[in-house]
């Protein structure tokens, strides 16, 4: 898959309710700069498969065309990208009635942000 015309690349849980609110924060900074990709659309997945490893799911993405970053560790390349990206036609596919009334509970909003905090990888794409 050719992800160039992506580039960069938000990757985040498209079935979860505040991982969508987050994502579409992302897109009001970025200004649309970013593709913003739920992990359960067929981009989504075509992405986990030949880039990401089995904690694809556990976190969200910032992919840089270079390296995919997750959790923790794509935060400060997210931060560093919305100064930096230049502007482009992004692929904006943030979707909230994928979402059920369980992720929008105190307990799921906990339980994502601590997940955001505990979690971090960084891969490199060849």
């Amino acid at each position: 898959m050719d992800l160039q015309g992506l580039i960069p690349i938000v990757l985040y849980d498209n079935r979860c309710y505040l991982c969508t609110k987050f994502a579409s924060i992302v897109s009001l900074l970025a200004g649309g700069r970013f593709s913003l990709i739920g992990h359960y659309t067929n981009i989504g997945e075509k992405i986990r498969e030949q880039i990401l490893d089995s904690s694809a799911l556990e976190m969200f993405w910032f992919i840089d065309g270079k390296t995919a970053y997750g959790g923790r560790a794509a935060l400060a390349a997210l931060i560093r990208s919305l100064f930096s990206a230049k502007a482009r036609k992004p692929v904006n596919s943030v979707d909230f009635a994928a979402c059920d009334t369980g992720c929008k509970t105190a307990k799921a909003v906990f339980v994502r942000s601590t997940s955001l905090l505990t979690h971090s990888r960084k891969i490199t794409i060849q």
